[in-house]
Protein backbone atom coordinates (compact mmCIF):
# COMPACT_ATOMS: atom_id res chain seq x y z
CA UNK A 1 0.00 0.00 0.00
CA UNK A 2 2.88 2.69 0.76
CA UNK A 3 4.53 1.60 -2.91
CA UNK A 4 1.46 2.31 -4.48
CA UNK A 5 0.88 5.79 -2.73
CA UNK A 6 3.46 7.25 -5.35
CA UNK A 7 1.15 6.52 -8.40
CA UNK A 8 -1.62 5.48 -9.60
CA UNK A 9 -0.43 1.91 -10.77
CA UNK A 10 1.57 -0.44 -9.13
CA UNK A 11 3.09 -3.06 -10.96
CA UNK A 12 5.29 -5.68 -8.07
CA UNK A 13 8.25 -7.36 -9.59
CA UNK A 14 8.57 -10.64 -8.64
CA UNK A 15 11.11 -13.11 -8.34
CA UNK A 16 10.70 -16.40 -10.10
CA UNK A 17 11.48 -18.98 -7.88
CA UNK A 18 14.96 -19.95 -10.40
CA UNK A 19 16.04 -16.03 -9.25
CA UNK A 20 14.99 -16.55 -5.68
CA UNK A 21 17.53 -20.17 -5.21
CA UNK A 22 20.23 -17.90 -7.01
CA UNK A 23 19.74 -15.43 -4.73
CA UNK A 24 18.94 -17.41 -1.70
CA UNK A 25 19.75 -20.98 -2.42
CA UNK A 26 18.63 -23.86 -2.44
CA UNK A 27 15.43 -24.12 0.02
CA UNK A 28 14.23 -21.37 -1.06
CA UNK A 29 11.68 -20.09 -1.50
CA UNK A 30 9.07 -21.28 0.56
CA UNK A 31 6.19 -20.64 -1.50
CA UNK A 32 5.74 -21.51 -5.09
CA UNK A 33 6.08 -18.25 -7.45
CA UNK A 34 2.63 -19.20 -8.88
CA UNK A 35 1.33 -19.17 -5.09
CA UNK A 36 3.28 -16.12 -4.66
CA UNK A 37 1.59 -14.11 -7.39
CA UNK A 38 -2.04 -14.71 -6.93
CA UNK A 39 -1.29 -13.72 -3.31
CA UNK A 40 0.34 -10.25 -4.57
CA UNK A 41 -2.19 -9.66 -7.27
CA UNK A 42 -5.07 -10.29 -4.57
CA UNK A 43 -4.07 -7.44 -2.64
CA UNK A 44 -6.16 -4.03 -3.54
CA UNK A 45 -3.16 -1.84 -4.02
CA UNK A 46 -1.43 -4.20 -6.93
CA UNK A 47 -2.55 -3.62 -10.27
CA UNK A 48 0.25 -6.02 -11.47
CA UNK A 49 2.38 -8.57 -11.00
CA UNK A 50 5.44 -9.56 -13.15
CA UNK A 51 7.77 -12.74 -12.75
CA UNK A 52 11.02 -12.31 -13.67
CA UNK A 53 13.90 -14.74 -13.92
CA UNK A 54 16.93 -12.63 -13.79
CA UNK A 55 18.66 -12.04 -9.93
CA UNK A 56 17.87 -8.37 -10.57
CA UNK A 57 14.79 -6.65 -11.99
CA UNK A 58 16.34 -4.45 -14.69
CA UNK A 59 15.13 -5.77 -17.45
CA UNK A 60 11.59 -5.53 -16.01
CA UNK A 61 12.34 -1.77 -15.47
CA UNK A 62 13.17 -1.15 -19.07
CA UNK A 63 9.99 -2.78 -20.23
CA UNK A 64 7.53 -1.21 -17.77
CA UNK A 65 9.61 2.21 -17.56
CA UNK A 66 8.28 2.92 -13.96
CA UNK A 67 8.39 6.89 -12.77
CA UNK A 68 8.79 5.45 -9.56
CA UNK A 69 11.00 2.38 -8.29
CA UNK A 70 10.28 1.47 -4.49
CA UNK A 71 12.41 -0.65 -2.65
CA UNK A 72 12.29 -1.41 1.29
CA UNK A 73 14.57 0.24 3.75
CA UNK A 74 17.06 -2.61 3.96
CA UNK A 75 18.19 -1.43 0.55
CA UNK A 76 20.11 2.34 -0.08
CA UNK A 77 20.00 3.80 -3.51
CA UNK A 78 23.54 3.69 -3.64
CA UNK A 79 23.26 -0.20 -3.37
CA UNK A 80 20.68 -0.96 -6.27
CA UNK A 81 22.76 -2.05 -9.45
CA UNK A 82 19.27 -0.93 -11.13
CA UNK A 83 18.46 2.13 -9.51
CA UNK A 84 20.95 3.60 -12.98
CA UNK A 85 18.32 2.01 -15.31
CA UNK A 86 15.45 3.45 -13.38
CA UNK A 87 17.01 7.39 -13.37
CA UNK A 88 18.33 7.17 -16.91
CA UNK A 89 14.90 6.60 -17.74
CA UNK A 90 13.56 9.67 -16.17
CA UNK A 91 12.44 7.64 -12.93
CA UNK A 92 12.86 8.14 -9.43
CA UNK A 93 13.95 5.20 -6.90
CA UNK A 94 12.41 5.16 -3.01
CA UNK A 95 13.68 3.32 0.12
CA UNK A 96 10.31 2.77 2.63
CA UNK A 97 10.82 1.50 5.76
CA UNK A 98 10.58 -2.46 6.23
CA UNK A 99 7.70 -3.47 8.42
CA UNK A 100 9.20 -4.63 11.28
CA UNK A 101 8.70 -8.60 11.97
CA UNK A 102 7.39 -9.26 8.40
CA UNK A 103 9.98 -11.15 6.39
CA UNK A 104 10.50 -14.79 5.57
CA UNK A 105 14.17 -14.68 7.38
CA UNK A 106 12.34 -14.09 9.90
CA UNK A 107 10.08 -16.74 9.99
CA UNK A 108 12.59 -19.74 9.28
CA UNK A 109 14.32 -18.22 12.37
CA UNK A 110 11.49 -18.75 13.99
CA UNK A 111 10.26 -22.03 12.99
CA UNK A 112 13.93 -23.30 13.74
CA UNK A 113 13.49 -21.99 17.27
CA UNK A 114 10.01 -24.25 17.52
CA UNK A 115 11.27 -27.14 16.25
CA UNK A 116 14.49 -27.02 18.21
CA UNK A 117 12.75 -25.70 21.44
Amino acid sequence: ARARSFGDVLVVGLNSDASVRTLKGPDRPLVPEDERAEMLASLACVDWVCLFDETLPTNLIRKVRPHVHVKGGDYRIEDLPEADTVTTQGGEVVIIPLVTGHSTSGIIEKARCIHTG
